[in-house]
């Protein structure tokens, strides 16, 4: 159902690592390490700034892939897994797309039940990857019924 979309991109979107939501972020997590949220805190550290915690990019815009039309709720997030080659600074731009990766189906208990790989990347100004990550989404066997038709 998906297979036809392995390898396709999404357009990239500009997101701003944003003070209060790195705060508001922290705060949802539990996690009020100081490097988050005390600017004084991130002007005294190595990055001169304070940093957002390693889970932020969820909540960043990685655009469309076109004609890959999933329903808004009905879907299981599975396993995400984060690589960084720095952290994240409090203010700066974070150009981010998406790409299909994979897709497969497994028989389970409920039915049949689909798989959908996205890897997603975060560059900085200068074009640099700052992270990425390896997601997959479970499409339940009611939704799949739904996007059959």
């Amino acid at each position: 159902m998906f297979k036809e979309h392995i390898g396709k991109q999404s357009n990239k979107v500009k997101n701003i690592v944003e003070r209060g939501a790195v705060k508001k972020f922290a705060e949802s997590l539990g996690d009020l390490h100081p490097i988050f949220i005390d600017e004084g805190t991130g002007q005294n550290s190595r990055y001169k700034r304070n940093i957002a915690p390693p889970t932020f990019p969820r909540v960043f815009d990685y655009g469309t892939i076109q004609g890959l039309n999933l329903p808004n709720k009905g879907l299981i997030h599975g396993e995400q897994t984060y690589h960084y080659e720095r952290p994240l600074l409090v203010g700066e731009e974070i150009t981010c797309y998406s790409v299909i990766k994979n897709y497969f189906e497994k028989k389970g208990t409920q039915g049949e039940m689909g798989f959908l790989v996205l890897e997603s990347f975060g560059e900085d100004e200068m074009g640099k990857q700052v992270f990425s990550s390896t997601q997959t989404v479970i499409i339940t066997e009611a939704v799949r019924k739904v996007l059959i038709g």
